[in-house]
Order: structure tokens, then sequence, then C-alpha cells
């Protein structure tokens, strides 16, 4: 595994090409980021798999940012994500969790959450 500063780094960087607007619309790229068997339970009380992920139009598209982001290994392969996100689109705020496989030589996700919040 990585050293832990590094590794927290390139996750975060990974959480935050997944809410920029120009990786949510581009199918190819989502599908490098998104494990096979990726599901998520939104924030929207809606649960969500990789085929749904990756059509022509990918995810939509809000003006976010991520805050408080931290890492927690669950094993050499395995770590889980949390921090907050702040939708400016939606004005909404919500608790995040990822967990991230090391596949192939690179991460992907595998599970992620979206909690509203109050502000």
């Amino acid at each position: 595994m990585e050293n832990m500063s590094s590794l927290n780094e390139h996750l975060r960087q990974l959480e935050e090409q997944l809410l920029k607007p120009e990786i949510r619309t581009a199918p190819a790229d989502i599908e490098k980021l998104l494990a096979d068997d990726f599901f998520e339970f939104g924030s929207s009380g809606n649960v969500w798999y990789k085929k749904d992920c990756i059509g022509e139009n990918g995810i939509s598209v809000r003006e976010m940012t991520l805050h408080d982001f931290h890492i927690h290994p669950l094993s050499t392969d395995v770590v889980l994500t949390t921090y907050r996100v702040e939708d400016k689109t939606r004005m909404q705020h919500t608790l995040r969790s990822s967990i991230w496989k090391f596949n192939d030589g690179r991460w992907q996700i595998f599970f992620h959450q979206g909690t509203r919040t109050k502000s």
C-alpha cells in the first residue's frame, strides 16, 4: 500500500474527479473509475449501479465541492473514504462515504453512499 499521505491525496483526487462535470459526462472516464460491481445508495434514496452511470450522458452535472476528506484503510487493497460535499446546484450538503478497491493496478470505487445533512 502507498504511504498514507500519498494514498490520502490520490484517493481525494479520484473522489474530486467524480465531482467534475467533464468526468461525469464522459462515460469512458466513469468506466475506468467505477468497479464492475459498483453500487451506490444515493442521497435521493435511490440505489444506483455502474450500468446506470455509464449511459451516453454519464452522471448528472452539478457544482460541488469536497471538504473534510479522510481515509480509513480496511486492508492492504481496500480503503474507506469519508468526506462532506456542498452541492451548490441543489443547495444541499451531504456526508459521503466510499469504498475503494485496488484492482488491476489502479484504485476503483466499489461502493458509495451520500446522506443529506443540514448545512
